[in-house]
């Protein structure tokens, strides 16, 4: 089983969420649908902008708990190395 650290984007360089799922599909449907979310639901944080995978959930979980700690310019950086134009990685889920 694959599980996902996903960070979503109101726009580019606008607010960020950072999660972790083992259904990024699901998961990036119910926020824009505006479930299981406040704060993506209340800010509109619908872009799916970066994904990283994990085999073990630990990993997964950890990553997710380190890259909220981090500042926000690592994170803007982490997106922009894999998605420099922030497109909506959610499109490619469905392929």
């Amino acid at each position: 089983m694959s599980y996902f650290v996903y960070i979503l984007a109101s726009r580019k360089h606008g607010t960020l969420y950072i999660g972790v799922t083992n259904d990024l599909a699901r998961r990036v449907f119910e926020h824009r649908q505006g479930i299981g979310s406040k704060f993506t639901k209340k800010y509109r944080v619908h872009t799916l902008v970066y994904i990283e995978e994990f085999r073990d959930i630990e990993f997964a979980i950890q990553r997710e708990k380190t890259m909220k700690e981090w500042p926000r310019v690592w994170k803007i950086r982490q997106i922009e190395r894999d998605n420099p134009e922030w497109n909506d990685l959610h499109e490619e889920l469905n392929r």
